[in-house]
């Protein structure tokens, strides 16, 4: 896809002034309260929206239908990544006030990453278009995972990133407010802050097994797909603010996550038989898969608001897990 450079500038200009604005409105750490988070999720969407249309006349109507399928199933994909960020926040005990500071960080890292590993998917895609088939067999079993309640547990204490920042500089006990080093008898210290923002970094690479193969079966443009990605990031730490204490009530999402995976598995599968095996063999439209993950997502949340699990509202959820510390 032939995408003019300034169209990149914009994107790159958007996401630095986006961050920036964010960084100077939450300087000072206080609690994110259900109306803030609320305005600053309309606010992350409604970038995201408006950055679609532009792709949409800018490169036109299957570019733009790509955008917004690649964005929407980064999105509803992300949210495995709210239910974990409650299980960190809660194992540190991280105190409320403090945790936007975190995602804000985490989120400039997850940036980085997916650059990285989007670079590389779509290099191996383009030449080597046998690796479809692979990750086809990820997706399904991911889906397969969820869905048998198989799904690995993740410890946070154990990660490798924590584990590696224990090695390079001792962690204190304690929170020393917004602080992720300080200095402690002569010698510099990591506080507990830094070994979350490591176990979220860990996380993240953990959901790009998953997140990567799944949007390169949209598009195997490096812009389609990172830029999707990262709107679909930004909008992260909103998301989890907004819809904390309410996670626990969208219970039938995982399942619906698990049947989105198996759709896009078989979307690549159809995909490289396409390229590899005959032309005959039919790809599924961006329009349609555009739909198909509407519709699931739709169907999971109803069910989820219809069928309330069993002992009542669910857990304390994401929002009542993490104690002050």
């Amino acid at each position: 896809m032939d995408v003019p450079v300034w169209l990149w500038i914009v994107f790159a200009v958007t996401v630095v002034v986006s961050l920036t604005v964010d960084l100077l409105a939450h300087r000072t750490a206080h609690v994110i309260g259900f109306k803030e988070a609320g305005l600053w999720s309309a606010l992350w969407v409604g970038l995201a929206l408006v950055f679609g249309a532009v792709v949409f006349v800018t490169l036109g109507t299957t570019a733009g239908t790509e955008y917004t399928t690649a964005w929407l199933l980064e999105k509803s994909l992300s949210v495995d990544n709210l239910f974990v960020f409650a299980l960190i926040f809660a194992y540190f005990q991280v105190p409320r006030a403090y945790q936007h500071r975190v995602l804000f960080f985490g989120v400039i890292g997850a940036l980085a990453f997916r650059a990285v590993f989007l670079t590389l998917g779509v290099a191996v895609v383009n030449r080597f278009t046998f690796v479809l088939f692979l990750f086809a067999a990820v997706l399904f079993y991911s889906s397969y995972k969820i869905l048998s309640g198989q799904e690995e547990n993740f410890d946070p204490g154990k990660s490798f990133a924590v584990r590696m920042l224990r090695k390079v500089m001792p962690v204190q006990d304690h929170y020393s407010g917004t602080h992720f080093v300080v200095h402690e008898e002569g010698r510099r210290v990591a506080t507990p802050l830094l070994a979350v923002v490591a176990a979220i970094e860990a996380a993240d690479l953990i959901f790009a097994v998953d997140s990567v193969p799944a949007v390169l079966a949209v598009s195997d443009d490096l812009f389609i797909v990172y830029t999707s990605n990262a709107f679909a990031i930004l909008g992260l730490r909103a998301l989890y603010f907004l819809l904390a204490g309410l996670l626990d009530r969208f219970h039938y999402l995982s399942h619906g996550l698990a049947v989105i995976l198996a759709f896009i598995a078989v979307k690549l599968i159809l995909q490289a038989a396409h390229k590899m095996i005959s032309t005959s063999i039919p790809e599924i439209p961006s329009p349609v898969s555009l739909a198909v993950i509407v519709v699931i997502l739709a169907v999971s949340v109803t069910l989820s608001m219809r069928r309330p699990p069993e002992g009542g509202e669910g857990g304390e959820g994401a929002g009542s897990s993490s104690t002050e510390k």
